[in-house]
Formats: structure tokens, sequence, C-alpha cells
């Protein structure tokens, strides 16, 4: 009789690992859109090493001395034809607008070493791209984690920057963890997002890709495919999109494009960043700080910018999430456009 069982027992076992191999080691099937072929797209080839895609705008009348370069979030942000859009009206003003697809991600080139994939890595790419327009400096428009980009960029480059806008801040890195539990101002109105991005995540989340990311972020190992991969992040930002409005209903659907690795990289590199704060602080660049009302990043993230740059307009856009243009589109437009349209003045809330 205990030779039976643990015959059974044995064969269980086996059965489970067997299982558990199949749907670690068998290529998973997203049925989501693809990155589709912009007309028009033009193309970087850097000294460090990426290929970046990208779209101009150009300028329309009088061409103002400093071009806009917009940073999408992500990381691995890539730019949709609605991004083009939305900006297109800031051409009329006399502003050239460069909108690219991060290394990782859109129709830029994937790299094969991921472990390539850092913030340092991203901040080369831009410091590249402005000697490749040939400016000396530029507007920088910063969504999430392009906020953060940003900040690094600045703190090695800050006479390159006229002006600095930013969306839906992100936490400043390497980030101080105690500006979670800062309140915010009653008088502010802040609201938290019906959806989070943890929930987004438990949603889509599958034991293939947990394999699939750790050996990612411990060995460099790249199990997935750069198309299933990056199929996958499509998945999932179908979810992570409910997290970036007040309204669930008016979440975008997520495009084809989003970068996998490149998104779970440089967050991994996150923790190798030298803290750029000391070279922030007291900056002079004049700052437009927007947040929507139901923005899931903590308000104490934003308090950050606030300190580090004192000439600054704070901006609350109601009715709208982290992605500010999803639900305010007219005003995100007009807030940004009033912005560069004033003389420089100092602002304090």
């Amino acid at each position: 009789m205990k030779k039976k069982v643990f015959t059974f027992i044995k064969y269980a076992l086996l059965l489970c690992v067997a299982v558990f191999l199949f749907i670690t080691f068998i290529p998973k099937v997203y049925d989501v859109p693809q990155p589709q072929k912009r007309e028009g797209t033009q193309y970087w080839n850097l000294p460090t090493g990426s290929k970046i895609a990208y779209t101009l705008i150009p300028a329309k009348g009088t061409k103002k001395p400093q071009p806009i370069i917009f940073l999408q979030g992500g990381p691995g942000g890539f730019i949709s034809d609605r991004n083009i859009k939305i900006l297109a009206p800031l051409a009329e003003d006399g502003y050239d607008i460069y909108l690219y697809d991060q290394i990782g991600s859109g129709l830029s080139d994937r790299l094969t070493n991921i472990n390539d994939y850092t913030a340092d890595r991203h901040k080369k790419d831009l410091e590249e791209i402005i000697k490749k327009i040939g400016t000396e400096n530029v507007i920088l428009i910063g969504q999430s984690w392009g906020s953060i980009l940003a900040t690094l960029f600045i703190a090695d480059n800050a006479e390159k920057v006229q002006k600095l806008i930013f969306t839906g801040a992100a936490a400043i890195q390497p980030m101080r963890q105690e500006l979670i539990n800062t309140n915010p101002p009653d008088s502010l109105n802040l609201r938290k997002p019906p959806f989070s991005n943890k929930e987004a995540n438990e949603k889509s989340k599958n034991i293939r890709m947990k394999v699939v990311s750790f050996l990612a972020k411990s060995f460099g190992i790249k199990l997935a495919s750069d198309r299933e991969a990056d199929n996958y992040q499509t998945y999932l930002n179908n979810e992570l999109n409910k997290a970036t409005v007040c309204d669930t209903s008016k979440a975008l659907k997520a495009e084809g494009g989003g970068g996998f690795y490149v998104q779970l990289m440089t967050v991994k590199s996150f923790s190798e960043i030298k803290d750029p704060r000391p070279k922030l602080k007291g900056s002079k660049i004049p700052v437009l700080i927007m947040k929507g009302q139901c923005d899931n990043q903590a308000w104490g993230f934003v308090t950050e910018y606030l300190e580090l740059f004192p000439n600054y307009q704070l901006k609350i856009i109601p009715d709208a999430g982290h992605s500010i243009s999803v639900e305010q589109p007219e005003l995100y437009l007009k807030t940004i456009r009033n912005f560069l349209l004033q003389d420089i003045q100092y602002h304090k809330q």
C-alpha cells in the first residue's frame, strides 16, 4: 500500500513539474494591437547605439528658437497619433515639436542586452538627440516617467533647458519613501483614482511573465522574445490605462508599442541613479507643474518639485487623472500654451 502511495505521489509531482514547465516555457499569445508604422516617421542613429524613431511637427510662421521635446511616460513610452494630435496646435505658435519612441519601445530598436536599458542610457539618448537637433536649448514636456528623465537630464544640462513642463509628475529618483504618506492640502480637493496600478498588475499577471521578469532582473536573461514580451506589455497597459483617469469608462484602449524589457530594466536601474537633487535645488528654470485631480502619484512626490524648482506654477486640473490629456485635452493644451506664452516670472503657491 505504501509503495502505491509513494508511486502516486511521485507521478503527481512529476505531472505538476511538467505542467509548470509547460506553462513557464511555452510562449503565450496575446490578442493585442501591433505597433503601426506612421507616415513621416524619421530615425536618429545616436552615438549611444540607439536607433530612435521620431516625429517632427514643424513650426508654422515665425519659428521660435527653442523646440519642444515631449518625453513620454513609461519607462519605454512610445508616441501615438493621439500624442501628435494633442500637441500639434503648439506648432501654430512657432514651435518645432519633437516626439520620440524611447529605446526599446514603439518603432525604435530593441536592445540585444537588456541590461543596457537604464535610466542613464535614456538620459544619454536625450543628450544626443538635442545635439542632433542642433539647438542651444529646448523646452521639455515630461509626462510621468518623462518627468523623472527630465530631472536627470537637467541635473547635468540645466543650461540647455529654457522652460520645463511636468505633467503627472512621478517620484524623483532615487525615491524618498516617506513622501508617499504626505497628505495634500484639503484646499486642493484631490481624489484617489477609482482603479490602481496594483489592481491592473494583479489582473494581468501570469506565471510565465513572473518567471520572465525574474530571469530578466536577476540574470539579464531574455526568456520571452521581444515580440511576446511587448505584446504582454500592451495587454497590461490596457488595464494600467484605467488607473490614469478619474472615470474608467474614458480609459484609452492600449495601442501596440509599449516595451516590456525597457520598462522592467529601467525601473530596476533606479536604485543605481546618482541623486540629482543637489544639482537641481534652487533651479531658476521656469516650471509648470500640472497635476490631475485624480492623479495616482502621491502628493508628496509633487512637493519635491516645488522645493527644488522655486520658479514654478502649480495647476491642479479638475476631473482628470494621471494622463491629464485623456479627460481634459482642451484644458491640458490651454494650460501649456498659456505658460509658454508668458514672460518668465516667479510664482510660488
